[in-house]
């Protein structure tokens, strides 16, 4: 009975120093993670970084490197669930603040978006490339992340709509497609014309939750 109390209160004594070693390793990984992020721009893709500039700018020994991924590939899978996981929890983000004070659903979503897009560029960046890159992985990964994206909206399309469930991610995936697309033209677009920009998106998904509104009818 007392040896096990011992060997208990021993595995509770280390547990701070794992923690440690647990947290300086989650340290070294996001710092590899931030620093492939930053690297990334528009005339500099993911396919053009190496594991010596990652490490470089990452501040670490690129043998260190391989302790926290297996390759570039599995950084790259990384920075893709990443960036899509951020955009999405931004999106819910957006959905929380409509339920509470009110405003209009399409217009918060959309310049949500667009914030996203301003923001964190290169993350969107990686995502429009990834998605009809030449590694399959990727492009599975980024589809991955955007059906996830549209299974989400169509999940509150549906809760607010009693829409049914085809009908739902149908809608949900023309709506995500168009904001896509002009995330990618908002991109390199100043700031008066990406106003301009956000104002036509609104109004063609306006277009589309109508005729979906219509169709339920």
């Amino acid at each position: 009975m007392f040896a096990g109390k011992n060997c208990n209160d021993k595995k509770r004594y280390q547990s701070p120093h794992n923690r440690t070693r647990a947290e300086q390793k989650e340290q070294t990984r996001r710092a590899i993670v931030d620093a492939a992020f930053r690297m990334l721009s528009a005339d500099h893709s993911y396919a053009n970084l190496s594991l010596r500039e990652v490490a470089r700018e990452a501040g670490i020994a690129p043998t260190s490197f391989y302790r926290h991924f297996k390759d570039m590939d599995e950084l790259g899978l990384t920075l893709v669930d990443e960036a899509g996981l951020m955009l999405r929890q931004l999106m819910r983000q957006a959905r929380a603040r409509i339920a509470r004070g009110g405003g209009s659903v399409v217009r918060t979503s959309v310049e949500t978006f667009m914030e996203f897009v301003d923001t964190n560029s290169n993350e969107f960046r990686l995502l429009l490339r990834e998605r009809s890159g030449t590694s399959k992985a990727f492009r599975s990964a980024v589809q991955r992340e955007m059906m996830h994206f549209i299974q989400e909206l169509s999940d509150y399309i549906r809760q607010k709509t009693h829409s049914n469930h085809k009908s739902a991610l149908w809608e949900a995936d023309a709506l995500v497609t168009i904001v896509f697309n002009a995330g990618a033209d908002a991109l390199d677009l100043p700031k008066a014309q990406r106003e301009e920009l956000s104002n036509k998106v609104i109004q063609q998904l306006r277009y589309v939750t109508r005729g979906a509104e219509a169709g339920r009818k």
